[in-house]
């Protein structure tokens, strides 16, 4: 039985996937994609095993804390996986490196659930909610939502040490971890500076376009696939132009990432996204359909636009108006041509790379999975 097991994972492992050429459909890329998912969430599920916190005052923070290791896309690690697939074969310790990107992007989400107040995360409560509520039960002294943020926030910084170990302790080659280290601290602040910005993208505030999208780039779609593709060329010991190659490739698939993210925080469902469908609205995010929205308007859609989306609170009878003017607006559409437009761009990037042949249909179908709504 172990020995059949053992073959069934060989078959449907991400190296005798790649190298069966069973990559030549986007389903052949995600039954790769998945394949490597599968191997990370082992590889984090075995981390946080050995890594245990256990119970504080009887509140188990491993178990809140796996609400955001597990169960992801692996979308980071994923491309991380790729870029080191640009330069050298399949490794496990590359694979086991690659997953420390889910740590910090574990760290990502908690800290951005604080922040936006946020009470669901993949249909879970949140951080500060989990933690709250177990102040609650237990009838500790002080408030338990100053409790239940200042517990998330430091849970984040835990993920973030997390990922530093489960990197450095991957087994991944030295001079290889040497190239990785300033790329992963550049990308983290990068990152951090994002979410700065983030707090202050708020629509009341007028943004344009552009500025809105630098900070989406920094915040979220740099992040995602760009950076990630970078540490992972650059761990694999790839040459400048592949790396500029892989760099402008992440730098508008990540683009069109953040820009199907902003619809679904729009569009979106809870059953679909894990958190309200409605927050970008509700929160008064300046994202980049809302600002198309308010361009292309016309003048009595967009003085309605500018009042309901500058009320203390949006509710929902507001959310529902506000969805309608943006899709007569023509903002949807501008959006998903701007989605088309990128991927397009990706493909062309791609097919003029210095790319094994297997690696360049991967990052053809990633770009496509990773921007459409089921992604």
């Amino acid at each position: 039985m172990t020995a059949t097991i053992e073959k069934l994972h060989r078959l449907h492992s991400p190296a005798t996937i790649l190298a069966d050429h069973s990559v030549n459909t986007t389903e052949g890329v995600a039954r790769w994609r998945a394949a490597v998912r599968d191997r990370v969430l082992t590889e984090l599920d075995t981390f946080l095993r050995r890594n245990r916190i256990g119970s504080v005052r009887g509140i188990a923070v491993d178990d809140i804390a796996r609400r955001y290791v597990a169960g992801g896309k692996c979308l980071r690690s994923t491309f991380m996986y790729i870029g080191w697939l640009c330069g050298e074969a399949p490794d496990a310790a590359a694979l086991r490196a690659a997953a420390a990107l889910e740590l910090v992007h574990a760290f990502a989400m908690i800290q951005d659930d604080v922040m936006d107040e946020s009470a669901l995360r993949r249909g879970a409560p949140t951080g500060q909610i989990a933690f709250a509520e177990a102040h609650r039960a237990r009838r500790m002294p002080g408030d338990p939502a100053r409790f239940g943020e200042s517990a998330a926030v430091l849970l984040g910084d835990i993920c973030l040490v997390w990922a530093d170990k489960m990197l450095r302790d991957s087994g991944i080659h030295p001079d290889s971890l040497e190239r990785v280290w300033p790329r992963f601290d550049a990308m983290r602040i990068e990152l951090a500076v994002g979410q700065l910005g983030d707090l202050l993208n708020d629509v009341r505030t007028e943004p344009d376009f552009g500025q809105v999208l630098v900070v989406a780039r920094a915040k979220s779609g740099n992040y995602t696939v760009r950076r990630p593709l970078e540490l992972g060329a650059a761990m694999a010991g790839c040459d400048e132009p592949l790396l500029s190659a892989l760099s402008r490739y992440g730098r508008v698939v990540g683009e069109a990432f953040q820009m199907r993210d902003d619809l679904l925080g729009v569009f979106g469902t809870a059953d679909a996204t894990g958190k309200p469908g409605d927050g970008d609205l509700t929160q008064h995010k300046a994202t980049t359909v809302v600002i198309a929205a308010q361009q292309l308007a016309e003048p009595a859609a967009r003085r309605e636009l500018d009042t309901l989306l500058s009320a203390p609170i949006v509710d929902a009878d507001a959310t529902e108006r506000l969805r309608a003017l943006i899709t007569a607006s023509g903002a949807t559409d501008r959006i998903e041509a701007m989605i088309g437009d990128r991927i397009g761009e990706a493909r062309r990037i791609v097919e003029s790379a210095a790319l094994p042949e297997p690696v360049r249909r991967v990052l053809d179908g990633m770009g496509h999975i990773c921007t459409t709504q089921q992604s």
